[in-house]
């Protein structure tokens, strides 16, 4: 039989499995992130995730625009990548541009400053925040509004500020960094989850809003992340937390979580929740069997005193 047909099993065998190979790799050329060259603005790029996510994408080639509150801090990472090199990767030292996101009547001139740069942004990482840890009735207005300041009206001034240049464009990709907590409620939380859920409800609309005109919306939600969240988190009062909570101290890597991103972005993923089982479990819950999940909730606002988690 193999004479008859002029070929070896063997040795087509050996054709189909190069044919498999080479299609795998095909695959994983197309998967892996690609975002060199673009032009990328990272807000909150002085610490924590912003901070990994400047190493993280500078790596990948990006043409960074830092932006924070503390022009020193943000020096201090433009120097620390200056003189970083990756391989054969050509990489940018990084522009900065410092506002303070939560003060919404300077974030115009803000994205006029960041759009002098390069001329146009091809990526913009809405990931500045506050966090918050407080009891409802010990927590004043002002503080709800200060978080909201910060999570959900100074990313959206940006975005609306940076808008009309990629719709002329035709081309443009916003990113926010959100959280689970802008998916599901949990106790001693309010005025954050508050401010996230705006921020998902938000941007949801713009993503159905922008579609046809050539430009991406992704809302990227990860769990608890390994950084100075909880410790600069404000309270009812105004105060500092002041306090690494035990769930913060064993979170994701922000390195991890930070590459995470990238993938995410270069994959243009349109919402990714970036956290275990348990917390993913938690928001299929909230929409399956939401007597259940409030019932759980209740039970952990009684174990918790508002301080401790």
């Amino acid at each position: 039989m193999e004479r008859a047909l002029g070929v070896g099993i063997g040795p087509l065998a050996a054709g189909t499995v190069g044919l498999l190979i080479l299609l795998k790799v095909i695959q994983r050329l197309r998967r892996r992130p690609n975002i060199q060259d673009k032009v990328v603005v990272i807000t909150g790029a002085s610490s924590g995730l912003g901070k990994e996510c400047a190493r993280v994408f500078h790596a990948a080639g990006a043409r960074l625009i830092l932006c924070g509150r503390d022009q020193r801090r943000l020096q201090e990472v433009v120097e620390e990548l200056r003189n970083k090199t990756y391989g054969k990767t050509q990489t940018y030292t990084p522009c900065t541009v410092t506002f303070d996101l939560s003060n919404t009547s300077v974030v115009c001139s803000a994205a006029a400053e960041i759009l002098k740069c390069h001329g146009h942004i091809d990526v913009l990482i809405n990931n500045a925040g506050v966090s918050y840890r407080g009891n409802i009735l010990d927590t004043h207005v002002s503080v709800q509004r200060e978080v909201m300041e910060t999570n959900y009206f100074g990313p959206v001034a940006l975005t609306q500020a940076i808008l009309p240049s990629m719709v002329d464009r035709g081309s443009g990709h916003i990113v926010v960094i959100s959280s689970v907590q802008g998916k599901i409620s949990i106790p001693y939380r309010s005025a954050y989850a508050a401010s996230k859920h705006a921020m998902q409800a938000y941007y949801d609309c713009l993503r159905a809003e922008v579609d046809s005109l050539g430009l991406h919306v992704s809302v990227l939600s990860p769990g608890y992340v390994r950084t100075n969240m909880s410790i600069n988190a404000v309270t009812g009062d105004g105060s500092k937390y002041g306090v690494m909570d035990r769930t913060t101290a064993t979170g994701a890597d922000p390195v991890d979580v930070a590459k995470d991103i990238l993938k995410a972005v270069c994959q243009k993923k349109k919402d990714v929740v970036m956290a275990g089982l348990g917390p993913t479990t938690a928001i299929y819950l909230r929409t399956l069997w939401p007597a259940l999940y409030f019932r759980v909730m209740a039970s952990r606002a009684r174990k918790q005193t508002g301080k401790e988690e």
